[in-house]
């Protein structure tokens, strides 16, 4: 057993990154702090980390595709996953039927997608692919099903994490 994050992973888990067919995230609590700033205007504006950008340009260089899934409606998500030049669904509420259909349209296989999510709306969609993975600070019911558990919190480098174990755990 090795820790990561103060959760036992089993070393049979280990997390070959060259197996995984598709990386899915949530954005809020994952690229973010989960925290949003709004301005009297009705804008909104959010923290992420540059590491987590580094990371997933990493992962593009690995050719595993990337995609955001997140029920957030502003627009903020969309920015972002532009910036990082990864495909973004969002705006929606059922995240489980939107990967299933995803994943079947581009013939992935759901056992190696990995999804890092954070809180109860990713519950069920992380009960449905092979690796759910959890920031430090999400939902306990997350952290439950999750077979990783980072030590960072949402916005502090999460994806940097991942990549990082996944690369040295291999």
């Amino acid at each position: 057993m090795s820790k990561i994050g103060g959760k036992a992973v089993n070393k049979q888990l280990k997390i070959d990154i060259r197996g995984i067919q598709l990386i899915v995230y949530d954005f809020d609590g994952v690229f973010t702090d989960n925290k949003v700033l709004v301005f009297e205007n009705g804008k909104e504006a959010i923290f992420c980390n540059r590491a987590d950008g580094l990371a997933v340009q990493k992962i593009k260089k690995l050719g595993i595709p990337q995609i955001i899934l997140s029920t957030e409606k502003d627009l903020v998500v969309k920015v972002r996953a532009k910036k990082l030049d990864i495909n973004v669904i969002h705006n929606i509420s059922d995240k489980r039927s939107i990967l299933i259909s995803y994943c079947k349209e581009k013939n992935y296989d759901l056992k190696k997608v990995l999804y890092i999510g954070n809180d109860i709306n990713d519950l069920e969609v992380m009960k449905t692919v092979g690796y759910p993975i959890a920031p430090q600070d999400a939902h306990k019911e997350i952290k439950k099903i999750a077979k990783i558990v980072t030590i960072r919190k949402g916005g502090e480098g999460v994806v940097r994490e991942i990549l990082d174990y996944c690369l040295f755990e291999s």
